[in-house]
């Protein structure tokens, strides 16, 4: 059990505090409820370019880095298609460091022609490396577009278009941080050798005179259900066939959630789950194949992806795959699979939160989601999936009328 206290400031922004006197260290973490899909879709991308323009300095602070190293501390950040996350570890007794640093980029960033030119250049830099010249490196890009109609999940973090972030103007950037990185769009989690006294009136102090912004309120369209199988066919300059094939699943909170994430573990949760022992070890289609889901917020994928071995045709390869779908839709899993894939998540639940990091990055989550105590619950919602609920959800997602299939040959 996670403890933790929660006040918010007169701002909007929500604070809280996990005490662990264990460690000589502080986390601070800063979630702001903006990612890719709240983008408009013809400037996408710039989500992901905050994160870089955040550590180019504010009007205060030139240098972010530099007091932050001198007081003992570590930095980084993270974007998805859902929220941007900062987080900072230091210790414990230069914690004010980061409520300084942190409270001035959120009060002034630093907006100029040279920033942005520095950190367009790192993004395009970005996306040609690992979007544009990587083998494989366009799947996604390709998928989402098959898979998604109308929500922004049809673009990735990284952005649509190489052309977006290349042709993204000051004041557009300028707009985007003043309608999404305000207090009362955050969630500000400081956990570590820290008091909810102390981290209280540091919040105060540093970020309580920060204008509070306007609430976003998010309006997206929503994906209408999909009625008929897509696929595509991609030739490229890549080492072995691939497959990919996606279905459409429901949202984080959504009742079906941790069966699902443990439906994926049966079928691919390492070399004793369905997928490897039949595929790849026994019939020998496939030199790796793996089954995974995004964790969106909103109606997100399940995905079927791996290399053929050479020489084997794709249409085989997916014919076996579809085999063991129909398995675990029609035939109940065994208890033991069933235990075996919850004492695997139990256990990694258990060595995430081993880390101050992860439980301050976990609190701030799941009070985005709606409330940080249901960090404390998943454990049970996990425990109480029963065999007749994998085969249930295995019924809803694998339908072909719900699936996107993506055939990536080599041309070599």
């Amino acid at each position: 059990m996670i403890q933790f206290d929660r006040f918010t400031l007169t701002n909007g922004l929500r604070v809280i505090v996990h005490q662990d006197l264990s460690t000589p260290m502080a986390v601070m973490n800063i979630m702001y409820d903006v990612g890719a899909r709240d983008e408009d879709p013809q400037q996408t991308g710039f989500a992901h370019l905050f994160e870089h323009l955040m550590f180019g300095g504010s009007v205060n602070i030139e240098d972010y880095d530099e007091p932050l190293q001198m007081a003992g501390g570590e930095n980084n950040a993270y974007t998805t298609n859902d929220l941007t996350n900062y987080y900072i570890t230091l210790p414990a007794e230069n914690l004010e460091t980061a409520f300084w640093l942190e409270s001035d980029r959120m009060l002034s960033l630093g907006f100029s022609e040279k920033s942005l030119e520095t950190q367009r250049k790192v993004v395009c830099e970005e996306f040609k490396e690992h979007y544009l010249t990587k083998p494989y490196g366009d799947v996604w890009h390709k998928m989402r577009e098959l898979a998604y109609t109308v929500h922004p999940y049809r673009w990735m973090t990284i952005g649509k278009e190489l052309a977006h972030i290349e042709e993204a103007k000051l004041e557009d950037v300028k707009r985007f941080f003043f309608k999404h990185y305000r207090p009362v769009n955050a969630v500000l989690v400081v956990a570590g050798n820290v008091t909810t006294e102390k981290v209280k009136a540091l919040a105060e102090k540093w970020f309580g005179d920060i204008p509070s912004g306007e609430k976003y309120v998010r309006n997206l369209p929503q994906e209408p259900a999909q009625t008929a199988a897509r696929k595509l066919e991609v030739k490229a300059n890549v080492p072995l066939d691939a497959f990919y094939k996606t279905w459409h699943i429901g949202n984080r909170l959504d009742g079906d959630y941790h069966a699902t994430d443990l439906m994926s573990d049966i079928l691919s949760g390492g070399g004793s789950s369905r997928l490897y022992q039949s595929l790849v070890k026994e019939q020998k289609l496939f030199s790796n194949i793996e089954c995974y889901h995004f964790g969106s917020t909103e109606n997100g994928l399940l995905s079927i992806e791996g290399k053929l071995v050479k020489g084997v045709k794709m249409e085989d390869a997916e014919k076996a795959v579809m085999a063991e779908v129909e398995k675990i839709k029609t035939s109940p899993v065994s208890e033991q699979e069933l235990q075996k894939v919850k004492n695997k998540t139990e256990s990694m639940i258990a060595f995430e939160d081993m880390s101050v990091m992860n439980r301050a990055n976990s609190l701030a989550y799941y009070e985005l989601l709606g409330d940080a105590a249901w960090m404390n619950e998943e454990l049970d919602k996990y425990a109480a999936v029963t065999v007749e609920d994998i085969r249930s959800v295995a019924g809803k997602i694998f339908r072909e009328e719900n699936s996107n299939t993506i055939y990536y040959l080599s041309n070599n």
